[in-house]
């Protein structure tokens, strides 16, 4: 079977199909996954050139923790200072 043109799209449930000239269905990008793809390229640009030791101070540096100071001392005191109080309860009323 022989194409027209070069390219044909095609519609496939959600997205379309690209045939190329050999005729091999080749899916198009979304827009979310060109982005990732922009993303993932320009992070492996910035690593180019680079050894092992610089990329891996990198990533060290970027880390740091999920939760803020605040919300987790705030946790502590939730969790720990009713153990406090009512430890402290007892012994008063315990007297």
């Amino acid at each position: 079977m022989a194409l027209a043109s070069a390219k044909c799209r095609l519609w496939s449930s959600d997205r379309y199909l690209v045939l190329d000239e050999n005729e091999s269905a080749v899916n198009a990008q979304t827009p979310q996954q060109r982005r990732a793809n922009l993303k993932f390229a320009k992070e492996q640009d910035a690593r180019r050139g680079k050894s092992e030791d610089q990329i891996k101070k990198k990533v060290k540096e970027v880390q740091k923790s999920p939760i803020s100071p605040i919300w987790l001392g705030l946790l502590a005191f939730v969790v720990f200072g009713g153990l406090v109080f009512e430890a402290i309860s007892r012994f008063v009323i315990g007297r």
